[in-house]
């Protein structure tokens, strides 16, 4: 409590107030700036602010969007390496940035935490299609600015979904594809009626095969918004949600397996799958009080619940608590069902205040998630005597409340300097107890307060040119996985950026400098739980330094390219770990799953009207699974190239448009993997009285040369 009131006493003295970045006074539905922009307010940055930042508006997403998931459609930003475990882009997608895993890319949509609050895992299968009703996507690297939920590690990926729409319209898409994959969507808006509401919609339906042998996804989804817009109001209530079932594919194949068949499933009971379903209902109140003030108030309550089922064999009687009896000595066989139920209440409320010169914002966001995990015993060859099915053999529950405070401010203190400050607080509670999916004893009842300060500088040299400077500190609390596994420290980030920012007629350019130093950071050991989280370990010091250019050059009016290069060097200082039965120093290492070299490019041809074609290319060099620096622990580095067309033919009757795309990725056929696993065992009884540690790998084949094809019909 006491550093609580410290805080607020602190963000009191500063201002209870946001600083965002400057803009032309609003008006509805803008010529200038629409209120929707305000759902993300608290968490994005303009284009001058002194964050490392890449924007995705709502075109480029579509032009792409064949039925793959949002973060393969994020593929070619800066230092962003993705992967499919169906290998195909459809089905569980992931996403890192600067070599930090998705548990530390912190996620908001429309404002609220996506992030699941134990996990802090984000889940796209849960949300298929959601890029069709995306209006525009904000990525920060590094820590960025303060943001709702988990702290950023490595990035924050804002999204802001559909706009108001002044006009009627309605959209028709089917994609079909490789794998079987197709995707089916309906959307409409009715406009503005009476020019004061508007009801828009989308209902998603996409499945594949995925190039994974039997890693099917059947997935559905749907997005409905009723919105009331006057001068200065707008509200808006937004229900959308997905459910999915998919086979498993989360247990990889190992390096003989990839020799064999790397298109090959190690997963043989035919009812291995995962069945979820996620609904999130968000209200948001955005008004405007006179020509400098403005609040913003959301309300959030998201419902998850699903299982996976698992066939488990040749398992102790033991490890289903008393409702299964051993039939083979001391072995049995059993289905088990694995049981998510939780639910996520968030309340998010600011206050802006803008004039030319200054514009500050401030507010706090509250959010309370309770969630239970059990197991079910849905089949067993024997059951014990006062058992039945559907018995649970394990149960635990979960509380986490996250309360934080922000303050920001966006001054000038001249002509050419522009200041930046950023100050949160953010107080964690978190609770669990019971015993986990092994019959392990969990209970946790652990609090955080951190403090996360953030300022920074931008310098106008000329109105072509600018130079910036931040610095960010961030603190992160351990995860549930985390705690299971006995790494229970929060981690600690302080993050500097330097960069240089240039724009002319036809071109933009982007460079920044970054250096990110961690105290117990939680890196990827390489290592799987048994439902394929990536474990984590604290390492004490660790840092990720590096260099990042993107830029756009428009050559004239046919020809443009994107490119990016992202270099860096990720290392745990003094690493130490076990290694033929006693504790070794390796020193310097690498940090798992960090690359060194992350390329991307983008060439666009427009040879005439209405029609466009994109040669996209991604490079990532070579990685460690582990941290050891174990020449077997390698990923090998790749190049992959994808070709998108898009063809827009006008209609002036019934149709505005016909859109025919295609898509087809990986054209040269490269055989390659972009993630894998890396783990230890002691052999104890090969060698009586010796310790020998055994080193093993699991790789994700991704898809060689495959294609999508679709049309969309525009009204």
């Amino acid at each position: 409590m006491k550093s609580l009131f410290q805080f607020v006493v602190l963000l009191g003295a500063i201002s209870c107030l946001q600083a965002q970045e400057k803009q032309p006074k609003d008006t509805i539905l803008g010529k200038k700036v629409v209120l929707d922009e305000v759902l993300v307010s608290a968490v994005r940055v303009q284009s001058d602010a002194p964050i490392t930042h890449s924007n995705v508006s709502k075109a480029t997403i579509a032009k792409r969007n064949l039925g793959q998931d949002i973060p393969i459609l994020l593929n070619y930003l800066p230092a962003v390496v993705t992967t499919s475990d169906a290998g195909a882009g459809v089905g569980y997608t992931g996403i890192r940035v600067r070599g930090s895993d998705a548990t530390r890319v912190n996620v908001t949509i429309n404002g609220i935490a996506y992030n699941d609050a134990e996990s802090m895992g984000t889940f796209w299968v849960n949300l298929p299609d959601f890029a069709s009703n995306v209006e525009s996507i904000q990525l920060q690297r590094g820590v960025g600015t303060s943001t709702n939920g988990a702290g950023a590690f490595g990035a924050s990926l804002n999204v802001l979904t559909n706009a108001v729409s002044k006009e009627a319209k309605g959209k028709i898409a089917n994609s079909f594809g490789s794998f079987n994959t197709r995707k089916h969507t309906v959307q409409y808006s009715t406009g503005l009626i009476n020019n004061h509401v508007e009801i828009s919609g989308s209902l998603s339906k996409v499945d594949s095969d995925g190039y994974i042998d039997r890693a099917f996804s059947d997935l559905k989804s749907y997005f409905l918004q009723g919105a009331y817009v006057n001068k200065n109001t707008l509200i808006k209530a937004i229900v959308f949600g997905g459910k999915e079932q998919t086979y498993q594919a989360w247990a990889g194949i190992d390096a003989t397996q990839l020799k064999e068949n790397r298109r090959q499933n190690p997963y043989t009971y035919e009812n291995e799958t995962d069945n979820y379903q996620q609904d999130h209902h968000q209200l948001h109140w955005n008004q405007k009080h006179g020509e400098n003030w403005s609040t913003n108030l959301s309300l959030n309550y998201t419902k998850g619940k699903g299982y996976f089922e698992q066939y488990r064999a040749d398992k102790d009687a033991t490890d289903f608590g008393g409702v299964v009896l051993a039939t083979d000595g001391d072995k049995t066989d059993a289905i088990v069902r694995r049981w998510l139920d939780n639910d996520l209440y968030v309340v998010n409320a600011n206050l802006n205040y803008k004039t030319a010169a200054l514009d500050v914002l401030g507010g706090f966001s509250y959010s309370n998630y309770t969630g239970d995990h059990f197991g079910e015993v849905i089949w067993a060859k024997a059951f014990a005597p006062d058992a039945s099915i559907r018995d649970r053999y394990y149960f635990s529950d979960a509380t986490k409340t996250d309360f934080s405070m922000f303050a920001k401010a966006n001054f000038k203190l001249s002509k050419q300097l522009e200041a930046f400050v950023d100050l949160q607080g953010r107080f964690v509670g978190y609770q669990t107890q019971g015993t986990t999916s092994d019959r392990v004893a969990i209970d946790v009842d652990d609090t955080f307060s951190f403090f996360n300060p953030k300022a920074g500088l931008t310098y106008h040299l000329n109105s072509r040119n600018d130079l910036y400077f931040s610095y960010a500190r961030a603190h992160r609390e351990p995860n549930r996985d985390n705690y299971e596994n006995g790494a229970v420290k929060p981690e600690k980030l302080n993050d500097f950026e330097l960069g240089w920012r240039t724009k002319g007629k036809n071109h933009l350019i982007n460079a920044n400098l970054y250096y990110m130093g961690y105290t117990d950071q939680l890196v990827l050991t390489g290592a799987l739980s048994d439902t394929g989280s990536p474990l984590a370990e604290n390492v004490g010091k660790s840092h990720r330094i590096g260099i990042e250019i993107d830029a756009y050059v428009r050559f004239n009016d046919y020809v443009s390219i994107r490119p990016n290069i992202a270099l860096s060097s990720n290392k745990n200082k003094d690493y130490f770990a076990q290694e033929d039965g006693s504790l070794k120093d390796f020193g310097n290492t690498n940090i798992a799953f960090s690359p060194n070299v992350v390329v991307g490019n983008t060439i666009g041809i427009t040879p005439f009207e209405g029609f466009e074609a994109g040669l996209h290319s991604k490079y990532v060099g070579e990685q460690y699974m582990g941290n050891l620096d174990k020449a077997s622990s390698k990923l090998s580095s790749y190049f992959v190239n994808d070709l998108s067309l898009n063809y827009t033919i006008p209609f002036h009757k019934v149709l505005d448009n016909i859109v025919l795309q295609g898509m087809v990725n990986n054209i040269f056929n490269k055989l390659y993997e972009s993630n894998g696993y890396f783990y230890s065992y002691d052999d104890t009884w090969s060698n009586p009285g010796a310790t020998n540690t055994i080193y093993a790998t699991g790789y994700y084949p991704q898809a060689g040369t495959n294609f999508l094809v679709g049309i969309q019909c525009n009204f």
